[in-house]
């Protein structure tokens, strides 16, 4: 279904939905600060295989993130942050970035597959830190891409949902998406580097 959701102002009554879907293993798509995303909640290993089946890919292969409400989240879910990796993520956050950081012990067994790493995102967009809010922990992101390779991100989500569907349970039509995904650092290692330049400006980052 397509779900009509105010990006300044959330409606209680639609968030409820979501997270009501999300709580029985629903998978939704979102929109975010940059291009919009596929998720569910990230101790539904079942919804997170189906994302992995829907993208064409083994789930443990795959690099998804999560979305966190704010800062708070990161000590349930990631190894104590250094001085330096805390206070650029408190400088560029909510934004356009996904860190990649040390794992800890809390963080389901399907995101550790290959790596003792997770990818953390705190989009500056109200629809889905208010869905996390909600639903009281964080869900899975990975990117809705187009298969144009031209255009490789669709904006409408209209036409997200057009294509898919049949595939999730809700599309949020949050409004138009940009088309230009979050810049990823990974900061788990000795310094920072830049896996993937995106929407977020690093420049004034210490790198």
């Amino acid at each position: 279904m397509l779900l009509h959701i105010h990006p300044k102002n959330p409606n209680p009554r639609e968030l409820k939905q979501v997270v009501e879907c999300l709580r029985d293993g629903g998978v939704i798509i979102y929109p975010t600060d940059t291009v919009y995303g596929m998720g569910c909640d990230i101790y539904k290993q079942k919804s997170i295989e189906r994302i992995a089946q829907i993208k064409g890919i083994r789930s443990e292969k795959a690099n998804f993130s999560i979305i966190c409400q704010d800062l708070s989240h990161l000590s349930d879910f990631c190894k104590p942050l250094e001085n330096r990796v805390y206070k650029v993520m408190r400088k560029t956050l909510p934004g356009p970035f996904t860190f990649i950081l040390e794992a800890n012990s809390n963080v389901p067994k399907i995101f550790k597959a290959r790596k003792k790493t997770i990818g953390i995102r705190i989009p500056n967009n109200n629809i889905p830190l208010a869905i996390v809010s909600h639903l009281g922990n964080p869900i899975v992101n990975t990117s809705v891409h187009d298969e144009d390779q031209l255009i490789a991100y669709t904006t409408d989500p209209g036409l997200i949902h057009d294509k898919y569907k049949n595939l999730v349970d809700i599309v949020i039509d949050g409004g138009p998406g940009g088309m230009e995904p979050s810049t990823v650092l990974d900061c788990s290692g000795t310094d920072f580097e830049i896996i993937r330049q995106g929407a977020g400006n690093t420049e004034g980052i210490v790198l």
